[in-house]
């Protein structure tokens, strides 16, 4: 991996600069309180560096006279959103893209700078990658060199044989028997992988690359080629070696899986997080809440038009479980976290937001913000020692890193004023720097 080509890469598909290092007092807003479900008094917030440092009804006396002040005129302050299932570059791509002969890694992750700064404009401050050719991308917005939220990144998806993550053409043969990795392997976008030692070496691999969690694929999908929805995937030896070597690491592993049997063998491993299971059974569920696994959900559309066939096919018992799911799951006490999934369908990234709005048939709004900021945070945090960015997310109080949005009017009352962050967002703020400010600052 050509490091250095792939960051210029970067820049050259980024037009938004940024260097402020100021602290940062705003004055006279309402804090989003999720253990009330309402609007805090106007509050003062002190930012120093990268955490809040105070929150205060009355004025806070700044030391320093270089400071940027923001009178945020009794708007609402909020966390950042946390989106904790994407695929910046699965997401940002079509599958024919991907799959191109003249497809480089250089040209791919130059495709997804654009679409990792508009994210970040949509008011998502904080991700969490399923899998996919990240760590460059991550080193660069860490670096400062590209626009975009914070990245938990899983590295390449790893995957059996014919598995959900095997992603080859149908000329691409077997690398164990023809000794060729295919191309979607050599892009870093997965692992096929079969056997303890072989799961092992992927999983090691990744965290050497810097992986905060494991990606693994336990279940058929609806956007691979050759396993049908039903298959459970990975054998419990094979997916308890994957646990084991992300456990020595201090992390944990994620699942893709739909199905109770798939579910239940990953819960028998040792998993802590399971990404869709919108076609589980009240006993894996109840089983998710009695280990407080984690049931990190979707709430997909319909199928469109343009979808081939197959998959149309395959994803009808997964949105048919939908509404199922994500009620009895809540009833019964279950860990929820919500993601998008976006996946070679790059024309659904602007819709992001609004997907939240489809959590109003089972859930208030209250619980709705909670849910994409401070239970979205508590995941992320679950990489322990991996974490790359270690500190509290999804709330508003002292010593949590200061990941913020302002917003013009009360989303606890009106939830889709998140809907259109480009009029509502007013400040955007991240890691201690603002992203964005339609109101005039005043040193």
């Amino acid at each position: 991996m050509r490091i250095k080509s792939v960051l210029l890469c970067f820049m050259a598909f980024t037009s938004f600069t940024f260097a402020q290092t100021k602290d940062i007092l705003i004055e006279n807003v309402r804090i989003v309180d999720h253990t009330t479900g309402a609007l805090t008094a106007p509050m003062n917030v002190f930012i120093s560096g990268k955490v809040i440092e105070t929150i205060s009804a009355k004025s806070i006396a700044v030391k320093s006279a270089d400071v940027l002040k923001i009178n945020g005129n009794g708007k609402t302050l909020m966390p950042g959103l946390i989106d904790v299932h994407v695929h910046m570059v699965f997401g940002s791509l079509t599958m024919a893209q991907m799959m191109a002969p003249d497809m480089t890694e250089e040209v791919l992750l130059g495709k997804i700078a654009t679409a990792s700064q508009k994210m970040l404009m949509r008011g998502f401050t904080s991700v969490r990658d399923a899998g996919g050719p990240i760590f460059p991308l991550k080193m660069a917005i860490d670096k400062g060199k590209v626009i975009g939220p914070r990245i938990w990144p899983s590295g390449a998806t790893i995957s059996q044989t014919a598995g959900h993550g095997d992603f080859r053409t149908p000329d691409e043969r077997s690398r164990r028997f023809f000794g060729k990795a295919s191309r979607a392997e050599e892009l870093g976008a997965t692992f096929i992988a079969d056997g303890r030692d072989e799961v092992l070496t992927a999983t090691r691999e990744n965290l050497r690359f810097g992986a905060s969690q494991i990606k693994l694929m336990a279940g058929g999908g609806t956007s691979s080629a050759y396993d049908p929805i039903d298959v459970t995937q990975y054998t419990l030896d094979e997916m308890k070696a994957a646990v084991d070597a992300a456990e020595d690491w201090g992390t944990y592993v994620m699942v893709h899986a739909y199905t109770p049997r798939a579910v239940q063998r990953a819960v028998e491993a040792g998993v802590k997080s399971i990404e869709h299971g919108q076609m589980l059974d009240e006993e894996t569920l109840r089983l998710l809440a009695k280990n407080q696994v984690w049931l990190s959900l979707q709430n997909l559309m319909d199928n469109n038009d343009n979808m081939d066939a197959q998959r149309k096919e395959k994803r009808k018992p997964v949105l048919d479980g939908q509404d199922k799911v994500w009620p009895l799951a809540k009833k019964l006490g279950v860990k929820l976290a919500w993601g998008t999934d976006f996946l070679f369908e790059p024309e659904l990234n602007d819709d992001q937001n609004s997907y939240i709005l489809r959590l109003q048939k089972w859930f208030t709004n209250a619980e709705i913000l909670k849910m994409i900021t401070q239970d979205n945070g508590e995941l992320l945090q679950l990489s322990g020692l991996r974490s790359p960015y270690p500190g509290k997310l999804g709330v508003v109080e002292e010593k949590a890193l200061a990941d913020l949005l302002l917003v013009d009017g009360n989303p606890l009352k009106d939830l889709a004023l998140i809907t259109n962050p480009e009029k509502n967002f007013l400040v955007i703020i991240k890691d201690g720097q603002v992203f964005k400010n339609t109101l005039k600052g005043k040193k």
